[in-house]
């Protein structure tokens, strides 16, 4: 059974058919209003969310499907009472997809291994496959293809969305640079490195890691940041990090290195930290068409596995 726990597991072809389907969708969505008729979709969130939530249920509802928001923290689940193996059964018996939003990765692991529906990782802190694919549809539309394309990105790369993209980008043969400080608590994963490293050989892709931010933006076709603080970052080493990851931020000076780049924050956003307001607002952004392609690409993976899970409608 198809699952999406992180972009690794998915091979070129399944990433490219997935968003050439979202692009599909996004054209005439109309033709897709049935295509979900009568699914159920189960979406367990322990972290908060806008974008992953909003996007599943309005994909759901808009393709004649049903999804059931399941608060860990008002569950038997969250409260110790029961445990992933036994949930994950029992909602196995009444839904056709399960979407969870998690901490540890270990747990999305968990959830797949005893599943016999389809699982989607809405994120957890090692990966946000979601996210990516729906951020190489954002890209695709902006510069016309992937392959051949170079993405820079800055600040804390020891995080989900840094992870993602260094499984994605060599796999669909997109160069990616990498700016952040050279020490462990801020830099990829080691194991997402060498995987990122084994996919560009084969794709003929490069994949750099610096603490030189001038020399990774220059002339990269995509811009990318993320949050400095995630939701497991306690507030009070607030001032620690910006400390060290301002010199990775992105503003008006490093954007002019790279003059017909398209500039990506997966949002949320916090003006004056990872990037200036200027960039954010300003005419090289699309982050909120990435927002918007959220929506799409969920529908697409929705109805991918749907469809390769060969369950029946109810």
């Amino acid at each position: 059974m198809l699952h999406l726990v992180t972009l690794k597991d998915w091979s070129q072809e399944q990433i490219l058919d997935t968003i050439a389907l979202a692009q599909k969708i996004k054209a005439a969505p109309e033709k897709y209003q049935d295509a979900l008729h009568r699914r159920v979709l189960v979406m367990i969130f322990e972290k908060p969310s806008l974008r992953t939530r909003v996007s599943f249920e309005t994909g759901m509802a808009q393709m004649g499907g049903h999804a059931i928001f399941y608060d860990m923290s008002a569950s038997p689940l969250g409260a110790g009472k029961e445990n992933i193996h036994d949930t994950v059964k029992t909602v196995s018996r009444y839904a056709d997809l399960i979407m969870a939003r998690l901490f540890e990765h270990e747990k999305i692991e968990e959830m797949v291994r005893h599943a016999e529906i389809p699982v989607i990782n809405g994120l957890t802190n090692y990966a946000h496959p979601c996210q990516i694919l729906g951020d190489l549809l954002t890209i695709r539309e902006h510069k016309g293809g992937l392959r051949g394309l170079t993405l820079a990105y800055f600040g804390d790369a020891h995080n989900n969305v840094t992870h993602s993209l260094l499984f994605a980008c060599p796999r669909v043969g997109m160069n990616i640079r990498v700016a952040s400080p050279p020490t462990e608590e801020f830099m990829p994963a080691e194991d997402v490195l060498a995987d990122a490293r084994q996919a560009a050989e084969r794709t003929g892709a490069t994949v750099e890691v610096t603490s030189d931010p001038t020399a990774a933006v220059q002339g990269a076709d995509v811009v990318y940041t993320d949050s400095w603080m995630s939701y497991h970052i306690p507030k009070e080493q607030l001032d620690r990090r910006v400390k060290a990851l301002m010199p990775f931020q992105v503003n008006s000076e490093l954007m002019q290195h790279a003059p017909d780049a398209v500039f990506m924050n997966c949002l949320p956003a916090l003006r004056g930290y990872e990037q200036t307001a200027e960039v954010i607002d300003g005419r090289q952004s699309v982050v909120f068409d990435q927002a918007e392609n959220r929506l799409h690409i969920q529908k697409a993976i929705m109805i991918r596995l749907v469809q390769e899970s060969g369950r029946k409608t109810p």
